[in-house]
C-alpha cells in the first residue's frame, strides 16, 4: 500500500521514524554484579566461602561438640556416627575443631589482606603518580623487601614481636604491601598518560586530591583483583605459620596447628586427624581462587 500526499502537499509522506525503547533490565543485566552471578566459578567459590564464613561466625552454635572437650577414653577414634570426622590424640572431636578453626584463619587472613592492600595501594599511588626521586627511593625499598624470602621475613617479625593474632596480621600484611604496591604502580603509570590527569593539573587540583579522586577510582578494578588474589595467599600463609608453630597457639582450634599436632600419627593409620583440616585449608584457598578468576574475567571483559 503506497502513501500518497494530501492535496496541496509537495510529495509523498515519509514513513514514521521507528523509536527504539531500551528494555529497563537490559542495562542492569550488564552490571558487573549481574555478570558475576552468571559465572559458575563465582557461584561455586562464593558458596564455599559463605559456608566457612558461617562456620567462623556461628562455629560454637553449629559444632556438634565442644572443640576443647577431651574424651581420653575415646582417643584416635575413626570417623563414626558419633564423631563424623573422628577424634584426635586427646579425644577432641575433629569436626568441631575444623568448624571452630575457620574463625581465626579467616579473621587473620582478611585483616592482613586489608592492611596490605591499604598500604600497598597508597604506596603504589605515590610511586606511580609522583615518580622521580620518590619512585626511585620507595621502589628500591620495595625491591629489597621482595628480594627476601617471605618465610624468613615472617620469622624475623614473629620472633621479635612474639606469636599472636596481631603479629600475624601485621606480618602477613607487611609481606603483601610491596607486592600490591608494584601492581598498583603499574596501573597508575598507565593512567598517568591519559588526558584527564592533564586537565586536573591545569585546573589546579592538588596531587593528593588527584590521586584519591581521579586516579584511584580508575585503578580500583586492579586493586580489587589484587585483594582477592592476596586473600588466597594469606589463608595459605597463616596456615603455614601455624603449622610451623608461629601462628595461632594451642589449644585454640586452628587448621594449621592441628595438622602439626597430629602429623606424627599418620604412620599409625590415623589419617583423619590431618586430612580434614588439610581439606578445609584447600577448599578455602580454592574457593578464593575461583572467586578471583570470576572477578578478573568480568572486569577484563
Amino acid at each position: 500500500m503506497s502513501l500518497t500526499a494530501p492535496p496541496g502537499a509537495a510529495g509523498p509522506v515519509p514513513p514514521a521514524a521507528e523509536v527504539t525503547v531500551a528494555h529497563p533490565l537490559a542495562s542492569s543485566e550488564r552490571t558487573p554484579w549481574a555478570l558475576l552471578l552468571r559465572k559458575p566459578t563465582f557461584i561455586a567459590g562464593g558458596a564455599i566461602l559463605l559456608f566457612w564464613v558461617v562456620c567462623a561466625v556461628a562455629g560454637s552454635a553449629i559444632a556438634p561438640h565442644s572443640p576443647f572437650a577431651q574424651q581420653l577414653l575415646d582417643t584416635n577414634a575413626p570417623p563414626s556416627a558419633a564423631h563424623w570426622f573422628g577424634t584426635d590424640q586427646l579425644g577432641r572431636d575433629v569436626l568441631s575443631r575444623v568448624i571452630a578453626g575457620a574463625r581465626d584463619i579467616l579473621l587473620i587472613a582478611v585483616a592482613a589482606t586489608v592492611l596490605g592492600t591499604l598500604l600497598g595501594t597508597a604506596l603504589g599511588l605515590v610511586m606511580g603518580y609522583l615518580g622521580g626521586v620518590i619512585d626511585i627511593l620507595v621502589g628500591r625499598v620495595v625491591e629489597a623487601v621482595l628480594a627476601l624470602p617471605v618465610v624468613i621475613v615472617a620469622f624475623l617479625f614473629i620472633v621479635a614481636l612474639g606469636p599472636s593474632t596481631g603479629t600475624l596480621i601485621v606480618v602477613v600484611g607487611f609481606v603483601f604491601t610491596p607486592l600490591i604496591a608494584r601492581t598498583v604502580r603499574s596501573a597508575v603509570l598507565v593512567e598517568s598518560q591519559l588526558d584527564y590527569l592533564s586537565s586536573a593539573r591545569l585546573a589546579g587540583e592538588k596531587p593528593a586530591r588527584i590521586m584519591a579522586a581521579e586516579i584511584f577510582p580508575n585503578v580500583l578494578p586492579a586493586v580489587l583483583v589484587e585483594f582477592t588474589v592476596r586473600l588466597g595467599y594469606a589463608v595459605f600463609a597463616v596456615a603455614t605459620l601455624s603449622f610451623l608453630g608461629f601462628g595461632v597457639q594451642p589449644p585454640t582450634p586452628d587448621w594449621g596447628s592441628d595438622i602439626a599436632a597430629n602429623y606424627g600419627v599418620l604412620p599409625a593409620g590415623y589419617w583423619w586427624e590431618t586430612l580434614f583440616p588439610a581439606l578445609a585449608i584447600a577448599s578455602l584457598v580454592v574457593a578464593v581462587n575461583l572467586v578471583t578468576d570470576a572477578i578478573e574475567q568480568v572486569l577484563s571483559s
